[in-house]
């Protein structure tokens, strides 16, 4: 730290991060800077490269001096670090003095959800409609007034399932998603409702699971009901007798290695990288030690700091196969016009982050220290346990679709300009970067991370999230679930022709 209003955080960086805006004359600075973004501690002359985290950002496009404001006027995008070392740094993580517990819901296929919701799962955007006016029917009806032990009824539709080949890659993740919500153990009863004619058909979703009158699954068409009216009356009829079924669910102890904790980064500012993301890595850690599952996704923003990851995988071959993942990107972005580096969004760069190698390298802290274990597809049933990595877009609600669908049963995001919002059937813990953020927005937030800036230990602040965790597995209700969201952030992702 050079003055205790800036700090740097790798003994080889040439910029500091701002810990309050600085005018200049304020220290080492020669103009004013913005709180979170970043200030020139030597000069750097044009071309040379900007040091953060010890790691490359970017490179000056212009001579810039000691105690300049370092941004998108003066740095771009530059080449990156591609020693990718597979397997290089496989550390594995302590294991725990003791084993812990939380209440959860233990399903008859042995996974332990950590809610109990029911589900009305469309197959097709056309049945869309005719779900939310079962669950409105529901609702209005207080259906489920004399079932205590059920948390609510989720409405998951979606705006594709026709007008698509019905193979393919865009098929295949649909298929994988829908198919991932009907499994959920987050769910103690799916009501799966189609319109008939559609390419993703039902029994797609049912595949070879038994249908019984008095099981934790139904399904109908809207076609072969005979209409709105008659399937808003035949779901309501089956939304009671799937209560029932759920409301026969307790919540009992099951170890910590049965949650699986997606993690994810939006909103992200100049504090993200050394606060809220490395907070929520030590809880990963913690949590892996224990047994249990953390996911990293947004492939696109893991671009440039893959190395880091890479280093830690198990294996070769699973080190290769996220560099597989990125390659894949990359031509994507090419046949669309696109590029990698398109990325930090605009408010992003408001917080003070440049480029995406250094919003990267903040939110790969969020995976804390962990082996990589394994990477998988978008939506994809996660098997391994420990720290895995699930390819998906940077857009954080079509992100945790994908991550809950692969199996989380937990959801902790990062947030350093303020992201609200809810993933049902999965609660979400909002992890806030800095103070000022989460003091203006209190009632989204529920951990404070800033107070990492002003002298809190990462560890004590992730042994905190650690412990919500457990708490929230337990049934305690996060802010988002307290604001009643969750009913439009299902955003399955869309690949390929629109026919």
């Amino acid at each position: 730290m050079n003055a205790p209003d800036i700090l740097k955080l790798h003994d080889n960086d040439n910029v500091a991060i701002t810990l309050m805006a600085l005018k200049a004359g304020d220290g080492i600075a020669r103009e004013a800077v913005p709180r979170s973004h970043k200030i020139a501690l030597v000069d750097i002359p044009a071309g040379a490269s900007v040091l953060r985290y010890g790691q490359i950002i970017g490179k000056a496009t212009v001579p810039i001096s000691a105690g300049s404001h370092v941004h998108e006027h003066n740095m771009e995008m530059s080449g990156h670090n591609v020693d990718y070392a597979f397997s290089s740094a496989v550390t594995p993580v302590p294991a725990p003095a003791k084993e812990r517990t939380f209440q959860g819901y233990h399903r008859a296929d042995g996974k332990v959800g950590t809610r109990n919701y029911l589900g009305v799962l469309t197959s097709v955007n056309c049945s869309g409609s005719v779900a939310r006016f079962i669950v409105e029917a529901a609702e209005k009806s207080g259906l489920l007034d004399d079932f205590p032990n059920v948390d609510g009824i989720v409405p998951i539709v979606h705006g594709s399932g026709c007008g698509m080949a019905n193979h393919g890659e865009g098929y295949d993740i649909l298929v994988r998603t829908l198919a991932g919500y009907s499994r959920h153990p987050n769910f103690g009863g799916i009501l799966l409702v189609g319109l008939g004619c559609e390419v993703l058909q039902l029994a797609t979703l049912v595949g070879d699971r038994k249908i019984t009158a008095d099981g934790p699954m139904r399904y109908m068409t809207i076609q072969q009901m005979g209409g709105t009216q008659r399937t808003i009356e035949k779901g309501l009829e089956e939304l009671t007798s799937l209560a029932a079924y759920a409301n026969q669910a307790e919540r009992k102890p099951a170890p910590v290695s049965e949650l699986m904790l997606g993690m994810q980064c939006g909103g992200s500012d100049g504090y993200s990288g050394f606060t809220a993301n490395p907070a929520l890595g030590v809880a990963s850690d913690l949590l892996v030690a224990h047994g249990g599952t953390s996911i990293l996704s947004e492939t696109s923003e893991i671009y440039g700091a893959e190395h880091l990851l890479t280093r830690r995988a198990v294996t070769a071959e699973v080190g290769q196969a996220l560099v597989d993942k990125l390659t894949w990107w990359e031509e994507y972005c090419a046949r669309h016009g696109s590029k990698m580096d398109n990325n930090p969004s605009p408010g992003n760069k408001r917080g003070g982050l440049t480029t995406i190698l250094e919003k990267s390298l903040g939110a790969v802290s969020k995976s804390g220290q962990a082996p990589l274990a394994g990477v998988y597809d978008y939506a994809a049933p996660i098997t391994e346990k420990g720290f895995v990595f699930m390819d998906s877009p940077g857009y954080d609600p079509c992100s945790v679709t994908g991550q809950v669908a692969s199996g989380a049963n937990l959801i902790a995001f990062t947030t350093g300009r303020g992201s609200v919002s809810g993933y049902m059937p999965t609660p979400c813990i909002k992890l806030a970067s800095n103070s000022d953020m989460y003091q203006r927005m209190s009632n989204d937030m529920d951990v404070n991370c800033g107070e990492i800036a002003e002298g809190h230990s990462l560890a004590d602040k992730g042994a905190e999230i650690f412990e919500m965790l457990i708490d929230v597995a337990s049934g305690a209700k996060t802010k988002s679930e307290k604001l009643g969201f969750g009913g439009v952030e299902f955003v399955p992702w869309q690949i390929g022709a629109v026919l």
